[in-house]
């Protein structure tokens, strides 16, 4: 699976980072289906909160309208713009899925009444010199998840981030 994150995007989380500073935000992800398992981030709603130093939850009723208002922009084109995950950041410790992260995204996915045939998970941290560390992990009903290639889209002009791939810790990117 692949992700194309805006710069936009980024730039909006960069800034989110910055104000929340150590208390832990986050949102939910809405995106472009573009073909085959490529998708690319549409928007996000943030949550300023619900989190501390070590935890956030998400309030599903904070994001309701952010929803909506989606769904109106996008005339309800559901195959092609919906709910792709979540997204939340990490203060204290690296921009990879906890085990807690772990265990809330199963249960998204396998949760009839939500109906999705995966959910995104999207961690990020700002790190030094506002650089942006990011994870992304695809999760299934009945799979293991798997890490994600995120990809700076290039209509939304090059941006920094540093990648971090969960199951090889050393290794990561910058775009």
């Amino acid at each position: 699976m692949r992700i194309l994150l805006q710069g936009r995007t980024t730039e909006i989380l960069r800034y989110e980072l910055a104000a929340a500073k150590d208390r832990e935000i986050g949102g939910i992800l809405v995106g472009e289906h573009l073909e085959g398992d490529t998708f690319r981030i549409a928007d996000i709603s943030v949550q300023r909160m619900g989190g501390t130093s070590q935890h956030f939850m998400r309030d599903p009723a904070q994001h309701e309208e952010f929803l909506r208002e989606f769904f109106v922009r996008t005339a309800y084109n559901y195959e092609r713009y919906n709910y792709i995950g979540e997204w939340h950041s990490h203060t204290a410790g690296p921009a990879l899925p906890s085990s807690t992260d772990f265990v809330t995204m199963e249960g998204i996915v396998d949760n009839p009444a939500v109906g999705v045939a995966f959910a995104i998970l999207l961690v990020a941290r700002l790190g030094r010199w506002s650089g942006l560390q990011l994870s992304a992990t695809a999760f299934r009903s009945g799979q293991p998840p798997d890490s994600i290639t995120l990809v700076a889209d290039p209509d939304g002009g090059a941006q920094r981030f540093r990648q971090i791939h969960p199951r090889v810790r050393r290794r990561s990117t910058w775009i």
